[in-house]
């Protein structure tokens, strides 16, 4: 255990092809050691009854921090929460833009462009992006649905209909917003929120890495590609990509 620690003893309850590789490479930012627990998906690929044991929902990432002082292991689910309660109590300022430039301290619309966007993309990756992301993941899933050949267009005349009315517009156009948002980052960039990574990018990494897989971007999105590719470059998350594979024998980023 590492003083950055501060003697709490922690674990990730991960799940394979799911968000919990966000916390992991945070972990690794912020210097921690840490337990890995990993979880397999059942043949539906749901998450197996056995997450319910540490969370009621059953889902993943979960979290669990215990400490001398506890009588009973904190346990902290959902993305966001884990990201903010560890930058919060495990050094994670290097990961917070400033919020106020000197002499606005405290004023109403007085933060920084950068700590504006970190506040937002913290929320916007799995307020906005994701849910879309799964939805089409859903589609996908019901035009390769296992139903006597007959009636295999049914379904995959359903889910196209839906894309073209409502899924691929809201896709591409949040493609459109983030490559703008790049275009326009802060001093430059090359992350969102300026020229220092973020945990709002470790936030977005997952969404983003997972859809490059399933959506070509280059062509049509050259900065979202770019940035893509730099933040799987990273030396943190490349830490905890071999992290995974220590553990769990392979590591594979998609929904």
């Amino acid at each position: 255990m590492t003083d950055a620690n501060k003697g709490a003893n922690i674990t990730l309850y991960w799940l394979e092809q799911s968000r919990s590789q966000r916390i992991v490479w945070l972990f690794e930012e912020l210097g921690l050691t840490y337990n890995l627990k990993t979880f397999k998906r059942t043949s539906e690929m749901l998450a197996p009854p056995e997450l319910k044991k540490i969370h009621p929902l059953g889902k993943s990432p979960v979290i669990t921090i215990e400490t001398e002082q506890s009588e009973k292991p904190l346990v902290l689910a959902e993305s966001g929460n884990i990201t903010e309660y560890l930058c919060d109590h495990f050094g994670g300022e290097k990961l917070i833009p400033k919020r106020y430039p000197e002499g606005k301290e405290g004023a109403v619309g007085g933060e920084t462009e950068e700590w504006m966007r970190y506040r937002y993309f913290m929320h916007y990756a799995e307020g906005t992006l994701m849910p879309f992301l799964v939805f089409q993941l859903v589609m996908d899933r019901m035009k390769d649905a296992p139903v006597p050949f007959f009636i295999k267009p049914i379904p995959r005349f359903v889910a196209s209909k839906v894309e073209e009315a409502f899924l691929s517009r809201n896709i591409f156009g949040n493609f459109d917003f983030l490559e703008e948002r790049l275009k326009t980052a802060p001093g430059g960039g090359p992350y969102l929120c300026g020229q220092q990574l973020t945990a709002a990018d470790i936030m977005m990494s997952f969404p983003l890495i997972a859809a490059s897989l399933r959506l070509p971007l280059k062509e049509k999105y050259p900065h979202l590609a770019k940035y893509v590719e730099m933040i799987q470059a990273e030396e943190g998350y490349q830490r905890a990509v071999k992290k995974v594979e220590e553990i769990d024998g392979k590591f594979q980023a998609s929904l």
